[in-house]
């Protein structure tokens, strides 16, 4: 990975001009200048560039190299047949609080995980996707610092959520021992912001869970044009999204309505089909549903991913079960991450 000092300009810029940007917001954060600004999902710049040379940096957009990144997280390089990253284990999980049930996504693992984390004092903040108060299912970045917070954020918005925006907020207010959770890009800019590293955001940062990503959506596509659009659902009574071959959406009245995949793609956002990593591979834990009804696909990879999750399975947090029993999501894992890998990867 280059260490010229680069300017936005020179560098960030034309990944956002290539529609390449994904609006992840590293750049922001870490720019030590304050010379840019999160709006409509992409940096701005709002005053002169001093060419430090860290936004493009911590892009993962801008030069990324998985074999550094890699090494960095797991002292070694992926190997070819290790489809959808390096990992200790893998299983099938799901909590054991029917709290958690009540409002997961899919085998609450992940709100589980964040849950016992705190109450164990093993982090005093969570990064996660919540949603808007102001806009129905618009999904924003929350710092949750209590167990009930973490309640609010579980489940799934399909529409990009800028979540890097509320680690620095977690920063800015002195958190000691943060969680994050996010998009296999969000993932991307983290490891690059602590292989360099910039102390000041990679030391709070205690584990990281990926979350299993194909797309995400614009909003004003999918929930604006194609569901209270073309459904005629009123944005307010969604209670859950969930894909599983399709699109359900679940009305708080119980009455659910199906988009096809295919339909549902039309609103892929653009940055999103640059991208090569399905799985989360560079997290401590990688989750995801694929195709499985109240139970999450769980790859453990790094031995404090593997910690926290025994730790939460021996204190009776979490039900698992051995991959074998669910092959079938095993081979979806394989599938998606192969395809995902043939992406074109941006320069």
């Amino acid at each position: 990975m280059s260490t010229h000092k680069l300017s936005f300009e020179e560098s960030l810029e034309k990944v956002v001009l290539a529609e390449k940007c994904m609006g992840c917001a590293a750049c922001v954060v870490v720019c030590p200048f304050v010379c840019l600004q999160y709006s409509e999902e992409m940096p701005k710049l709002v005053k002169k560039c001093e060419a430090c040379g860290i936004c493009p940096r911590v892009c993962p957009r801008y030069d990324l190299s998985y074999p550094a990144l890699e090494k960095f997280a797991f002292e070694r390089e992926r190997k070819p047949e290790e489809e959808f990253g390096i990992y200790r284990r893998i299983v099938v999980a799901k909590s054991s609080d029917e709290n958690v049930l009540q409002v997961c996504q899919d085998g609450g693992v992940v709100t589980s995980l964040l849950v016992f984390a705190l109450e164990n004092g093993m982090i005093d903040g969570a990064v996660v996707s919540g949603i808007s108060e102001e806009k129905p299912f618009y999904p924003i970045s929350r710092l949750a610092t209590n167990p009930q917070e973490v309640l609010e954020c579980a489940g799934t918005r399909y529409s990009y959520s800028p979540n890097l925006l509320a680690f620095h907020e977690a920063i800015k207010l002195k958190k000691r021992d943060l969680a994050f959770v996010g998009t296999p890009c969000q993932i991307h800019a983290l490891r690059k912001i602590q292989i360099i590293p910039l102390r000041k955001y990679a030391d709070p940062l205690k584990f990281t869970i990926g979350l299993m990503c194909t797309e995400s959506f614009t909003y004003e596509g999918l929930m604006e044009k194609q569901i209270e659009g073309t459904l005629g659902v009123n944005l307010h009574s969604v209670k859950k999204i969930n894909i599983k071959a399709k699109v359900l959406v679940t009305q708080r009245s119980g009455e659910i309505k199906v988009i096809p995949l295919a339909e549902a793609k039309r609103y892929t956002r653009k940055s999103c089909t640059f991208c090569t990593d399905f799985s989360g591979e560079l997290a401590d834990i990688s989750a995801g549903g694929l195709g499985l009804s109240g139970w999450t696909v769980c790859v453990i990879r790094t031995r404090v991913g593997e910690e926290l999750f025994e730790g939460a399975e021996g204190a009776g947090v979490l039900k698992t079960m051995p991959i074998e029993e669910e092959k079938g999501a095993l081979d979806l894992l394989t599938k998606l991450s192969k395809r995902k890998r043939k992406t074109v990867s941006p320069p």
